[in-house]
């Protein structure tokens, strides 16, 4: 069932509530589509909506019940995301990613600042400090990353303009810049070549370092489904210029083409955490954009 509560949260000059479903995701975006409510305003476990909109989510058969009511019901439901499991705010993103460049490369502060500057430009929506801060985590999770693998993931979008290929080419040119006087030469080669994996996340068999790389990059994949909708609409936010129809089109043929891999990580603990909530939120996603639902507005 389709759930609103009063809105009562300001925010831009106006009251906002909240909608949800205490069943599926996908009975959630599917009404929201339908009520004429943007993707954007998806966060984990809920839509924001306008007070304005109220009497049109009635009338498509939302029903309004108590906030606190709307909380028990998303919780019976399986839907709620904790607080610790969602995506993090970027501030508090980039403040973790100064703690983790202080502790792995203590006497490089202004090289740090760059990167997370780098990582927090305005445009960015999915590939920014928190996809990096995600990353980390991930490969932490892996265990046993050697430094270069590290290096590589500060880089790997560093230089990032919505361009598949040409950005990390562009990120592998200014990781050789700026280590050429951190590392030796043989580890700038590496990390170099490390970030070249990320193009197409096909490391070459008994790449051990690239499979670890590639793995960390796409764990967000596996993430539970509330979060990787999150992701899912991050991405569709960096190309906002592109119309509609064309996204979904461009987008479900990357998606297809990971589902038909063998299988989406290279590691075996990769496998073992992310595969199979991975291809779950794939096929979601994926059925979504073969099957808009149109505005009803």
């Amino acid at each position: 069932m389709i759930l609103l509560d009063e809105p009562r949260w300001s925010a831009h000059g106006r009251l906002w509530g909240h909608l949800v479903s205490d069943a599926t995701l996908a009975e959630l975006h599917a009404f929201a589509a339908g009520a004429g409510l943007p993707f954007g305003g998806f966060d984990h476990d809920h839509y924001d909506y306008p007070a304005e909109a109220q009497p049109r989510l009635l009338e498509a058969g939302a029903r309004l019940v108590p906030s606190g009511t709307l909380l028990r019901r998303l919780r019976a439901g399986g839907l709620r995301v904790r607080p610790q499991d969602r995506t993090p705010k970027r501030p508090v993103a980039a403040a973790r990613l100064r703690e983790r460049w202080a502790a792995f490369a203590p006497g490089h502060a202004a090289l740090g600042e760059d990167l997370i500057a780098r990582w927090s430009q305005g445009h960015r929506r999915y590939h920014d400090v928190r996809h990096l801060a995600q990353a980390l985590d991930a490969l932490d999770q892996l265990g046993g990353a050697e430094p270069v693998v590290t290096w590589a993931l500060w880089f790997h979008d560093a230089v990032y303009a919505g361009r598949p290929g040409h950005d990390e080419r562009d990120s592998s040119d200014l990781a050789g810049s700026a280590l050429a006087s951190v590392l030796p030469a043989s580890d700038v080669a590496e990390v170099v070549r490390l970030i070249g994996v990320t193009v197409d996340h096909a490391p070459a068999a008994g790449d051990a370092r690239g499979g670890v790389l590639s793995d960390a990059d796409l764990s967000i994949l596996g993430a539970i489904p509330g979060r990787y909708d999150v992701y899912a609409r991050d991405v569709r936010a960096e190309y906002r210029h592109v119309p509609d129809d064309a996204f979904r089109s461009g987008r479900a043929a990357v998606l297809r083409g990971l589902l038909a891999h063998d299988s989406l990580f290279c590691t075996a603990s990769g496998r073992e955490r992310w595969e199979g909530p991975a291809r779950a939120n794939l096929v979601a996603e994926l059925s979504r954009l073969e099957n808009p639902v149109r505005s009803r507005l």
